[in-house]
């Protein structure tokens, strides 16, 4: 059984991929997809302001 307070992560190659990246629009890298679509967003962010992005995204 997962845990609902627990946090998963994977990292996929968009170029080795392509699929994937078909299926979310990435345009650019690195972009964060939460939730299969609920909150995405592209680039390099500082911890807080991902965190924002994070909770927002959980929001919907």
């Amino acid at each position: 059984m997962e845990n609902p307070t627990m946090i998963h992560a994977e990292a996929v190659d968009a170029m080795e991929f392509p699929e994937l990246s078909q299926r979310f629009n990435v345009q650019g890298v690195p972009q964060t997809v939460i939730n299969s679509g609920g909150g995405i967003f592209t680039g390099a962010y500082p911890e807080p302001r991902m965190l924002e992005e994070i909770k927002r995204a959980l929001k919907n």
